[in-house]
C-alpha cells in the first residue's frame, strides 16, 4: 500500500467520523453510526444541500491527507507491505471503534492528548504489530485523534431548522478547517528521546508558537481584529542578504535609500539580482548577527522562522532545520534588568505554559543542540546593555555550543565584528530590489484576501488594485525609494488600498499620513462608536502620543510599564486645558486600543509597534518643545540618528538653522565625532524643505570634507545622504587618484537613480582599472538595457570581466560586442543563452541547477578558460574537448561526482579542482597527458583516493594544494617524480617536513 492511499483512507476515516458527530448531534447512537452518506440523506434536505456539505466534508478528508501524506512517506520506509496494512487497519479499527461523542470530547476538555489516553486505554489495541509497528500505531491514531478534536472544535454548531443558512455560512468550511490543521506542529519530528512529559510539553509549546508568531501587523484601515493582523506565513515574502566579507558578489548592498527609477524586469518572479537569499544564507551557518536597518524586517523574519520551525516546514537551504525547537527572545524586555535565564526564555511568547514547564526541559533543548535560538534587537538597548548581551552570549554558547543562533541588529548598534569572537557570521539584510517588492506587493494583497469583508473594497478587486501599485511604483522613482523596507512598502500597500492613487511624495509625508490614517481616519471614516465617543480630537491624539515617544526616547527605551504610562498621559492632560477628561488611565487606554500605533507587547508593557513612528513623534515633540539644544547635544549617538533627520525635516527655520548649526559646530570642535556629525548633518538634507544661504555654505563644507570617498566603508555611509550628494560629486575622475575615483563611482551606484546613471555616463572616458571595473560592477543596479547602452557599451570590456547577475542582462549583454570575459552569478540551468552571446575567451558559471548541457559551449571555439561550480550535476562533457584553446579548466566536483566522465583537449594544459572530498578518485581522470598545472582545494583537511595516478601524467610540473594530508600523500605514494613546483597552502604537513624536500622541486608553504 502506498503513502497517499493509506492517508487518503485515514483523511477519510476522520472526516466521515467528524461529519457523523456534527450530523448525528444528540440523536440515537444508531443515527449516528451511519454511514456518510445515508446520514446526510437522512439529516439534510434536497440534493443540492446534500452534495455541498457532502463536498465541504471531502475537502476536510483532502486537508488530512495533506497533513498526513508526507508523514507515511517517511515513516512506511523499512516496513513491510503487510506491516503497513496493519497498521492501517489498526488505526481505523481502533478510530472506528472509539467512544467519539460530545461527551467524551467535553469530557477530555477538547484536550486530544486526554482522548488519547481515554480511548488507548479503552479500546484494546491490535496484536501482532511488531515494535516499529507499534509505535507507528500509537504515533498515527494520537495525530488523527488530534486532528478530529480539531476539526470537530472548528464546525459550527449543527442546527437543521436553519440549515440553508448555515451551509451558506460555511462554504468555505474545508478550507477553515485546511488552516487550523496547518498550525499544527509535525508530529513526525518528535524525537524518541525524553520523558513523556517532555514531549507533550514540547507538543503545546510549538502549537503555540505556531499559532501566535503566526501574525504580522498590516497597516490598514479596517476594524479592530482585522486591522490588528493577518497571517505571517502568508504575508511572508523571502528577503535578500549579503555578508560582510568584502567579496565583490556582497558589495555594497548595506541600509542604503537606493533609487531605481528605470526597472524593466520588475515581473521576474524572485529576481536574481546581487545578494543571496536569506535563508539560504542563514543555512549555511549556525551562528549568526543579522543586521538591518529600521523596518527591514528583521522581527518579522524571526517570528517567520520561529513558526517554520514550530510547523517542522523548512525546505531547500533550511530543510535540516525541521526538528529544531524555536526559542525567541526579544531583547527589549530586559532593558534596565537581568538578560534572561534559560528557564525564562519562554517567558515573552509562552508565559502562561510555563508554570507546567517540565524542569530543565529548555535547558535539555539547547544541551541536545535542538534549539533554534532567536534573540531580536540589539539596537532597542543602551550600549552598555549591548554589551551586557554579548557577554551573556558568550557565556550560554560555552555551556550549549551546539545550538543555532540568529541574533539581530540595526548596523549602527552593532558591527560585522560584534560577535566575530563567538564565532558568528554577519549577515545583513538588503534593501529589497524592484522584483522582492513585486513579491512583497503580491503577497500583502494575497495575505488581505483572507479578510474578506473586513477590507474597504470587495476581495475581487484586489487584483487592480496590487496592478494599480505595481504602476505606480514603477513610474514614481521616489515611491520605490520609500518602499525599499518591508514596512514602509507595507504602509505604502495600505495607503494605496484605503486612498487610490494620493500616495505621499516622501517618507516624511509617509510617516504623516500613516500616523493621521491610523490614529484617526480610520475610525472616523467608518464612525466606529468607541472612537466617536472620545473627546480627543488628531491633534490631541498626536500631542498625546508626541509626549510618550519623547519620554522613551529621553530616556532611551522602547517600552514603558503601562503604570508610568498612565502617569505621563495624566500629567499632559492637566495642561490641555480644553478637554474636561483628565483620568490617564482611560485615555491611555483609548490610545492603546485605537491608536493603531501603540501595542502591549507583554502585559504591563506599552510600545510602539515600530521604532520608526517613536522617532517620528519624538522629533515632532521636540521641535514642537523647542529641544533643539538636547538633540545636538545627542547627535553623537547612533540611536538618536533618525530622530534628529526627522526633527530637521519638522523643524521651523530657526530651529533647523540652530539644529544644523550646532551639529556642525560640533564637528568642528570634536575630532572623535567629526565624521559622524558631519555625516548626519548631511543626512538631514533629505527631510529639510530649505536653508538659509549660510547654511548652505556650511553645510556645503562638511560634505566636501567628507569627499571623496576613499575607503571602501564610505560609499554606504555617504550614499545614505541621498540623492543631494550627487550634486557635490565630481563631473570628471580626472583629478582623483585611482582608488578615490573608484570609490565614487561605487557612491554614486549606490545612490543610483537617473541622475546618477547620468553621472556615470560622464565617467566612462576614465580608462584606469579600478574605475573600469567599479563602472562594470555597478550594472547590477540599474536597468539593465540602459546602463548597457549608457555605460558599458562606452567601456573596452575585452579586458575585463563582465558579472551577470540576474537573467535581465542577458538580452542587453547580447548586443555589447566588446564583451569576452563573462561571470554569471545567478542560477543556471541552460546553457542554450550561451548562443546569444559575442565569441567568448573566459567563462565562469558559479551557481550550476540542475543538468545543463555544455555542448553550448561549442559556439564559443575561442575559450580559453571555463570556470564550472555550483550545485548542478551538467551532461556533455566531451564539448570540453572539443575546445582548441582551452588552457584552464577550473571545476567543482560537486557538479562532477564522477570524473571519468571528464574530458579534455590537447590545449588545457591546468586544472584546478575544488571541493575535493576523500571520495573523490583522482584515477578516474583520462586525457590529463598534458596537464602541467593541477591545483586540488578541499573544504577540510583530506586525502583524496586515487593520488598514486599523478605519478603517470608525463607533463605535470605544478602541484598546487590547499588543505590537504600531506603526511598521508606522503605514505601512501610519494610525490610525483616529475614535478617542478609544490605550493601548499593550509596543509596538514608531515612530522618531518624534510620529507618534502625533493631534489629539484621549489616548494613554497602558506
Amino acid at each position: 500500500m502506498s503513502a497517499e492511499a493509506a492517508a487518503l483512507r485515514l483523511g477519510t476515516t476522520v472526516a466521515r467520523s467528524a461529519a457523523q458527530a456534527w450530523l448525528g448531534g444528540k440523536r440515537r447512537e444508531q443515527e449516528r453510526r451511519l454511514p456518510m452518506a445515508e446520514l446526510v440523506r437522512l439529516r439534510v434536505p434536497g440534493l443540492r444541500l446534500q452534495r455541498s456539505v457532502e463536498r465541504q466534508f471531502g475537502e476536510i478528508a483532502d486537508a488530512v491527507f495533506d497533513r498526513l501524506a508526507p508523514f507515511l512517506e517517511r515513516e512506511f520506509q523499512g516496513l513491510s507491505e503487510g506491516g503497513r496494512q496493519a497498521v492501517l487497519d489498526g488505526v481505523c479499527d481502533t478510530f472506528e471503534r472509539a467512544d467519539l461523542s460530545d461527551a467524551a470530547i467535553l469530557a477530555a476538555d477538547a484536550n486530544p492528548a486526554v482522548v488519547v489516553r481515554r480511548i488507548t486505554g479503552a479500546v484494546r489495541a491490535p496484536v501482532g504489530l511488531s515494535e516499529a509497528e507499534g509505535r507507528l500505531h500509537e504515533v498515527l491514531f494520537a495525530e488523527c485523534c488530534e486532528y478530529y478534536v480539531r476539526i470537530v472544535r472548528g464546525l459550527p454548531v449543527f442546527e437543521e431548522r436553519a440549515l440553508t443558512e448555515l451551509l451558506a455560512r460555511t462554504t468555505s468550511l474545508g478550507t477553515e478547517i485546511a488552516r487550523i490543521l496547518e498550525r499544527l506542529p509535525d508530529r513526525s519530528l518528535f524525537a524518541p528521546e525524553g520523558t513523556d512529559r517532555d514531549a507533550e510539553f514540547r507538543r503545546r509549546y510549538l502549537e503555540l508558537v505556531s499559532t501566535s508568531l503566526d501574525e504580522v501587523e498590516l497597516f490598514r484601515r479596517t476594524s479592530d481584529r482585522a486591522a490588528a493582523q493577518a497571517r505571517l506565513s502568508v504575508a511572508y515574502v523571502s528577503l535578500r542578504a549579503t555578508g560582510d566579507d568584502g567579496s565583490r558578489r556582497k558589495l555594497g548592498r548595506r541600509s542604503l535609500p537606493l533609487l531605481r527609477p528605470d526597472m524593466s524586469d520588475w515581473e521576474e518572479a524572485g529576481g536574481d539580482g546581487a545578494g543571496m537569499r536569506v535563508e539560504a544564507a542563514l543555512g549555511g551557518a549556525s551562528r549568526v548577527l543579522l543586521r538591518g536597518e529600521a523596518g527591514s524586517g528583521k522581527t518579522t523574519l524571526l517570528r517567520w522562522l520561529a513558526v517554520t520551525a514550530a510547523r517542522g516546514a523548512f525546505t531547500g537551504e533550511l530543510a535540516g532545520w525541521n526538528g529544531l525547537t524555536p526559542v525567541f527572545v526579544k531583547l527589549r524586555e530586559y532593558s534596565g534588568r537581568p538578560l534572561p535565564t534559560p528557564e525564562a526564555m519562554l517567558d515573552s511568547v509562552a508565559g502562561h505554559l510555563t508554570g507546567v514547564m517540565p524542569k530543565a526541559w529548555v535547558e535539555r533543548q539547547l544541551a541536545d543542540g535542538g534549539a533554534l535560538l532567536l534573540i531580536d534587537g540589539v539596537d532597542e538597548l543602551l550600549d552598555g546593555e549591548r554589551r551586557a548581551v554579548r557577554d551573556w552570549l558568550r557565556k550560554l554558547l560555552t555551556a550549549y555550543g551546539e545550538v543555532r543562533v540568529v541574533v539581530t541588529s540595526r548596523p549602527t548598534a552593532a558591527g560585522a565584528d560584534w560577535l566575530r569572537r563567538e564565532e558568528f557570521t554577519a549577515l545583513h539584510l538588503d534593501r529589497m530590489q524592484p522584483p522582492d517588492l513585486a513579491a512583497f506587493v503580491r503577497q500583502w494583497h494575497q495575505a488581505v484576501r483572507e479578510l474578506g469583508d473586513e477590507l474597504p473594497c470587495s476581495v475581487d478587486e484586489l487584483p487592480q488594485y496590487e496592478q494599480s501599485l505595481l504602476n505606480s511604483l514603477k513610474d514614481r522613482p521616489h515611491l520605490q525609494s520609500l518602499a525599499g523596507t518591508p514596512l514602509l512598502a507595507s504602509m505604502l500597500c495600505a495607503m494605496h488600498l484605503n486612498r487610490g492613487s494620493q500616495l505621499p511624495r516622501d517618507r516624511m509625508e509617509l510617516y504623516r499620513n500613516a500616523l493621521h490614517t491610523l490614529v484617526h481616519e480610520r475610525d472616523a471614516h467608518r464612525s466606529v462608536p468607541s472612537a466617536m465617543d472620545s473627546p480627543l480630537s488628531l491633534g490631541d491624539k498626536v500631542v498625546l502620543l508626541r509626549d510618550l515617544a519623547w519620554r522613551l526616547s529621553d530616556n532611551n527605551r522602547s517600552e514603558i510599564s503601562l503604570e508610568q504610562a498612565q502617569t505621563y498621559v495624566g500629567r499632559k492632560l492637566a495642561g490641555m486645558r480644553h478637554l474636561d477628561e483628565t483620568d490617564g488611565s482611560r485615555v491611555l487606554e483609548q490610545l492603546r486600543g485605537r491608536s493603531g500605533v501603540l501595542r502591549s507587547p507583554t502585559v504591563g508593557r506599552l510600545d510602539f509597534v515600530h521604532r520608526t513612528f517613536q522617532e517620528y513623534l519624538a522629533a515632532e515633540e521636540a521641535t514642537e518643545e523647542d529641544r533643539i539644544g538636547n538633540l545636538v547635544g545627542r547627535a553623537h549617538l547612533d540611536i538618536w540618528r533618525e530622530t534628529i533627520v526627522m526633527a530637521a525635516g519638522h523643524a521651523n527655520r530657526p530651529q533647523r538653522e540652530e539644529l544644523l548649526g550646532g551639529i556642525l559646530d560640533r564637528a568642528r570642535a570634536e575630532p572623535r565625532h567629526a565624521r559622524r556629525l558631519r555625516l548626519l548633518a548631511a543626512a538631514c538634507q533629505e527631510t529639510v524643505p530649505e536653508v538659509s544661504e549660510g547654511l548652505a555654505g556650511r553645510l556645503d563644507e562638511a560634505i566636501g570634507a567628507l569627499l571623496p570617498a576613499r575607503r571602501p566603508t564610505d560609499p554606504p555611509a555617504l550614499a545614505a545622504v541621498g540623492t543631494s550628494l550627487l550634486r557635490k560629486l565630481p563631473r570628471s575622475l580626472g583629478e582623483l587618484t585611482e582608488k578615490a575615483a573608484a570609490q565614487t563611482v561605487r557612491t554614486v551606484a549606490l545612490i543610483g537613480g537617473q541622475e546618477g546613471l547620468s553621472l556615470l555616463a560622464g565617467y566612462t572616458d576614465d580608462e584606469r582599472d579600478g574605475v573600469v571595473e567599479e563602472l562594470i560592477n555597478a550594472w547590477g543596479y540599474f536597468d539593465a538595457d540602459a546602463y548597457a547602452q549608457r555605460i558599458l557599451a562606452r567601456l573596452p570590456l575585452a579586458d575585463y570581466e563582465v558579472r551577470l547577475t540576474h537573467t535581465g542582462q542577458w538580452r542587453a549583454a547580447a548586443g555589447l560586442p566588446g564583451i569576452r570575459q563573462v561571470v554569471i552569478d545567478h542560477p543556471v540551468t541552460d546553457f542554450a543563452m550561451l548562443n546569444e552571446l559575442p565569441p567568448l575567451t573566459n567563462l565562469a558559471v558559479f551557481s550550476l541547477r540542475g543538468r545543463p548541457d555544455l555542448s553550448a559551449l561549442r559556439a564559443h571555439p575561442g575559450l580559453t578558460t571555463v570556470t564550472l561550480a555550483g550545485h548542478g550535476e551538467p551532461k556533455g562533457f566531451e564539448a570540453l574537448a572539443d575546445l582548441p584553446h582551452l588552457h584552464h579548466l577550473l571545476l567543482d566536483t560537486e557538479s562532477v561526482p564522477d570524473l571519468s566522465a571528464l574530458r579534455l583537449g590537447p590545449a588545457t594544459s591546468i586544472l584546478t579542482l575544488l571541493h575535493v572530498k576523500p571520495i573523490t578518485d583522482l584515477a578516474l581522470l583520462a586525457d590529463c597527458r598534458n596537464v602541467s598545472q593541477l591545483h586540488l582545494l578541499t573544504s577540510n583537511t583530506c586525502l583524496p583516493k586515487g593520488v598514486q595516478a599523478l605519478r603517470s601524467w608525463p607533463e605535470l610540473r605544478w602541484l598546487y594544494l590547499v588543505r590537504m594530508d600531506m603526511d598521508a600523500w606522503l605514505r601512501a605514494s610519494g610525490l610525483p617524480p616529475q614535478l617542478k613546483q609544490l605550493a601548499l597552502r593550509n596543509c596538514l604537513l608531515p612530522d618531518d617536513p624534510s620529507a618534502l624536500n625533493l631534489p629539484g622541486v621549489n616548494l613554497m608553504i602558506k
